[in-house]
């Protein structure tokens, strides 16, 4: 594990932000961090980062206690932007690679490689004022990444970016995992954490309410439930399984506790000819809302 989250607790005056909370964060995967606002997610974060410390608990790091001197073995990008808006593009991602203990003459030719992966090898002498938010976003994310950290934390990576943009960013980030980088990743688009993530945790009231790996995660909660195209005439009344719904040669079903899928066909079968039988995965959207309904009904 590249990050081990142990009984941590943090308390803002009479708010508990985080109870206890208990992660295991694998080394070179992406791992979701998911939960609504105020769950604690921004919290979490910040003492990852050293920003605040803990009430109670510990973080180990790469095998060691977390300590100032992992500072620039962690790259993040925040949700909220901030660059300093009448500096340079190149002066300034040259100014905080250096803050990260890169030497000028390694922070030059690193972001000159990344300025022409992201196609942007016009920018080095433009003021970052004159750039438009994606390109703002594209700079601070370079910023992030240049000194090649071994855990990276993205919050919103995706927000201010056209399709095409946020396609580019998905594959480098896809490329930096596949170099060995621990990614911490923080959103609410769940269709990215389906596309991305290997594993996720997800947060509620300030503890942790569901973590594992992603397909383990979603083969928790299946239903049991059916898509089937056919041609011919589908009886009401199927042995083993419930209809439900029903369109124009089209059906979702729901078997029965004990019933497998050949058997499922076999009866299928006997009434129609059977074009599809495709099992109904939960979308993470899907088992989101349906985990974080259930916790706050126990709040």
């Amino acid at each position: 594990m590249i990050l081990s989250i142990r009984q941590v607790v943090k308390k803002y005056s009479d708010h508990l932000a985080l109870d206890h909370i208990d992660l295991e964060i694998p080394r070179a995967k992406i791992f979701g961090l998911l939960g609504p606002n105020g769950a604690g997610k921004t919290s979490l974060i910040r003492i990852i980062n050293q920003i605040t410390a803990p009430d109670s608990g510990q973080i180990i790091f790469d095998g060691e206690p977390l300590s100032p001197k992992h500072v620039d073995q962690i790259g993040y990008l925040p949700e909220e932007r901030g660059l300093y808006k009448k500096m340079k593009v190149g002066d300034q991602l040259l100014y905080l690679a250096q803050l990260k203990g890169m030497s000028k003459s390694e922070a030059i030719s690193k972001l000159k490689d990344w300025f022409i992966r992201l196609d942007i090898k016009d920018w080095w002498n433009k003021p970052v004022d004159d750039l438009s938010k994606g390109m703002q976003q594209k700079t601070q994310f370079i910023a992030t990444v240049v000194h090649e950290p071994k855990l990276l934390i993205l919050d919103e990576p995706f927000s201010g970016f056209d399709p095409i943009n946020a396609n580019m960013l998905k594959d480098e980030i896809l490329a930096i995992k596949e170099r060995g980088t621990t990614i911490l990743f923080s959103t609410h688009r769940m269709e990215t954490v389906e596309e991305l993530c290997d594993d996720i945790a997800l947060i509620n009231h300030s503890r942790v309410v569901l973590a594992g790996e992603k397909v383990e995660v979603q083969n928790r909660y299946k239903q049991n439930t059916f898509k089937i195209r056919y041609l011919g005439n589908l009886p009401i009344g199927l042995k083993g399984m419930e209809i439900l719904s029903l369109n124009e040669q089209s059906a979702t079903l729901k078997m029965d506790v004990g019933i497998s899928s050949n058997q499922a066909i076999s009866e299928i079968i006997s009434h129609v000819d059977l074009l599809e039988f495709q099992e109904i995965i939960p979308s993470f959207n899907d088992i989101f809302i349906q985990v974080v309904k259930e916790t706050n009904a126990y709040e």
